[in-house]
C-alpha cells in the first residue's frame, strides 16, 4: 500500500481529493498540516514527477518498509538544512573572502569536489582571523530556518530524540544543541592559538562517512534499528548518512540529492518532517 504525504501552503482539500483520485487512493488524513492519501497501486517515479510538476506544494511516497510510529531519532545536517546560512561563508566575509569560499562551499554541496579537500581549503582561507569573529556569526548571522521550532517541539512531543550532525564546526553545533534542547551532535573543531584561527581542523574531518557512522553508532546506543531513524540533509555530504536511514529528506536540496533520497521538501519548512510522521 503506497501512502503519499501532501503538504504546502498551496494545498487544499479539493486539490487533495483530485490528486487522490488520480491514483485510485482515498483521503486518509485531512488536516490543516499535511494530508495523507492511501492507494493499494504503487506510485512510480514518472507519476509522481509528473505530480509534482503540476502542483506546487510537495507531494512525497513514503517507502513502504517505514514506519512512522516507529520513528526514534532525527539526525539532520546544519548548515542550510537546520540553519539558513553557511557558517564557514559567513566568517570569510569578515576578511573579504566570501565569494571565494562560497563558490568551494556550492561545489562541495553539489559533489563536485570532495569534501574534505574542500573543507581544508576553505578553512586555510581562515588563518589568522580573530576567534572573536565567530561570536558575531552566531548572534548576528544565524538564523534557523522556518518552521525549525515547530519541528523540534512535535519531535519532542512524541519522544523522538534530535542529532545535528555537521561538517561544519562545534562552534556552532554546541551553541545550537544548547540552545534547542537538542540531545546529540557532531561536528569539526575550529583549531585556534593565541585567540586566532590557525587555518586547520582540529582532529579527524567530520565528512560523509563520520556522518553515516554516528548515525549508525547513535542507534546502537539507543538500541534501535536504522529504519526508525529520519536523515536530513541539503548537499552531497549527507548523502552516505540518508542512505543509512529509514526516511531521507532531501531539505531545499541540491539537485544531486533530490534525485537520491526518499522524500523531497521544497515547499514547506522544517515543519515538513512532522507531516511524514502522520
Amino acid at each position: 500500500m503506497a501512502r503519499l504525504v501532501l503538504q504546502g501552503e498551496k494545498l487544499n482539500l479539493s486539490l487533495a481529493n483530485e490528486i487522490a483520485e488520480q491514483v485510485s487512493g482515498q483521503l486518509t488524513s485531512p488536516d490543516g498540516q499535511a494530508m495523507v492519501i492511501t492507494t493499494q497501486q504503487t506510485v512510480d517515479s514518472a507519476a509522481l514527477n509528473k505530480l509534482r510538476a503540476d502542483h506546487a506544494f510537495d507531494i512525497n511516497v513514503l517507502p513502504e518498509q517505514f514506519d512512522p510510529s516507529q520513528t526514534a531519532l532525527l539526525v539532520t545536517d546544519m548548515d542550510s538544512t537546520l540553519i539558513s546560512i553557511e557558517c564557514v561563508d559567513e566568517i570569510a566575509d569578515f576578511i573579504n573572502a566570501k565569494p571565494q569560499v562560497s563558490a568551494i562551499t556550492e561545489a562541495a554541496m553539489r559533489g563536485e569536489i570532495d569534501f574534505e579537500t574542500s573543507l581544508r581549503q576553505r578553512v586555510g582561507l581562515l588563518k589568522g582571523l580573530d576567534v572573536t569573529v565567530l561570536d558575531q556569526v552566531f548572534e548576528q548571522r544565524l538564523r534557523l530556518n522556518p518552521g525549525a521550532e515547530i519541528m523540534l517541539a512535535g519531535l519532542k512531543k512524541k519522544g523522538i530524540k534530535t542529532a545535528l550532525v555537521s561538517g561544519g564546526f562545534t562552534f556552532f553545533t554546541e551553541r545550537l544543541k544548547q540552545q534547542l534542547g537538542l540531545d546529540y551532535t557532531l561536528a569539526n573543531v575550529l583549531a585556534e592559538h593565541d585567540g586566532k584561527l590557525t587555518g586547520e581542523i582540529d582532529g579527524p574531518i567530520c565528512g560523509a562517512e563520520a556522518k553515516a557512522d554516528f548515525l549508525l553508532k547513535q542507534c546502537e546506543a539507543l538500541a534501535i534499528s536504522p529504519s526508525q531513524v529520519i536523515a536530513m540533509g541539503d548537499g552531497a555530504n549527507d548523502l552516505l548518512m540518508m542512505k543509512e536511514a529509514g526516511l531521507s529528506i532531501a531539505y531545499h536540496a541540491k539537485p544531486k540529492v533530490q534525485s537520491q533520497a526518499q522524500t523531497v521538501l521544497n515547499y514547506c519548512g522544517l515543519e515538513g518532517v512532522l507531516g511524514m510522521l502522520q
